[in-house]
């Protein structure tokens, strides 16, 4: 019963969760890589990630044995772990720029001035917690998450709405094609939410139109980040990439702020629950391939290890954000392309009866 999560619970992740980790730096990379047509690589990534989420998500309604069970039938215990143990590592690295992004939230957004790096370690602890629970909550979190998402996205979009110009988005296409498919290739990492629906899978009792149902979620998601990313860019046109984070820009030019000051941060500070729980279920899905990989209910050790390999790589990059940023940009799109695109699949091709 640990490991239940209902197919609503997973609606509201891929819609809430998918579009909240692309509304933190995401906006303001984008307009720099690809400037007035960043929509269109971004609506391609989505559009394939879509389709990738159908395809697990129909798989479900053909079996309702989990990802390992079927990995174990088909290519044996060992080859089943092996697998498991990479899709953790996925998980883990794909944690990697989402904590970075929360630090540089907390300080940007939170502070006047720059805090000790040590103000974010509270992050972990919070972390290492999460890590040890399961899918059921993973569930229970989802459901309070949604509609915070849902509210705060919306007054956001409400308030730029005001300020937005949307002549910045023409001409059409005239930009340099390599800048428009480069966005689209090094933006793969970010959209790769069908990893999640393979741990899931085994975990939820798949009913009539539940496949259709997972997909349009999470498209509805992306369209609503698509949404906000392009009202970013209306609002500040050419300036855009000199934005921090969109979350805390988008929003400065509404009449009322004049009156009643800087609403928008408490709107900022409930989205970041969202886009909290977002982060740590990545150490959630690697603590639930490790429980696999070694067959230990362990999770309070491998929660441990995730969050070490974290703050490690949290003190390493720590002012180096921009190279962070560039090396996920120009590599992480081939482990993604493995993990998020052909991996899920491939688990077509598995026999599902014994």
């Amino acid at each position: 019963m640990n490991e239940k999560i209902s197919v609503r619970q997973i609606c509201f992740i891929l819609f809430a969760y998918n579009a909240a980790t692309k509304m933190l730096l995401f906006p303001t990379f984008a307009a720099e890589a690809a400037g007035n047509a960043l929509i269109f690589p971004i609506l391609f990534d989505l559009a394939v990630q879509t389709a990738v989420v159908w395809s697990v998500a129909y798989l479900s309604s053909r079996t309702d044995k989990t990802l390992f069970a079927l990995l174990e039938d088909n290519l044996g215990k060992v080859a089943a772990r092996v697998i498991y143990a990479l899709l953790g590592l996925w998980f883990l690295l794909s944690a990697v720029v989402p904590v970075n992004e929360q630090q540089l939230l907390v300080h940007d957004a939170f502070y006047d001035t720059m805090p000790s790096l040590w103000i974010f370690m509270p992050f972990f602890v919070f972390a290492v917690y999460a890590g040890v629970k399961s899918l059921t909550n993973v569930g229970r979190c989802a459901d309070l998450c949604f509609p915070i998402f849902l509210f705060c996205t919306l007054s956001f979009m409400v308030m730029a709405v005001e300020g937005a110009d949307f002549t910045a988005l023409l001409p059409v296409l005239k930009g340099p094609f390599n800048k428009v498919a480069g966005l689209g290739v090094s933006s793969l990492y970010r959209f790769s939410e069908s990893t999640f629906l393979l741990i899931f899978m085994g975990h939820y009792k798949y009913g009539k139109g539940d496949a259709a149902k997972m997909t349009l979620s999470y498209a509805a998601g992306g369209i609503a980040a698509v949404a906000f990313i392009t009202l970013f860019y209306c609002v500040y046109g050419p300036l855009a990439p000199t934005r921090s984070f969109a979350l805390s820009s988008i929003s400065v030019f509404f009449p009322s702020i004049s009156y009643v000051g800087r609403i928008d941060l408490y709107l900022l500070y409930a989205f970041d629950i969202v886009a909290l729980f977002a982060t740590v279920l990545n150490i959630q899905a690697f603590v639930h391939c490790m429980c696999k990989v070694f067959s230990r209910d362990c999770r309070i050790i491998y929660s441990l290890a995730a969050c070490a390999a974290l703050i490690a790589v949290t003190f390493a990059v720590n002012n180096n954000f921009i190279t962070l940023q560039k090396a996920a940009a120009g590599w992480f799109w081939i482990p993604a392309l493995a993990f998020a695109y052909i991996l899920p699949p491939l688990a077509w091709i598995l026999r599902r009866k014994r």
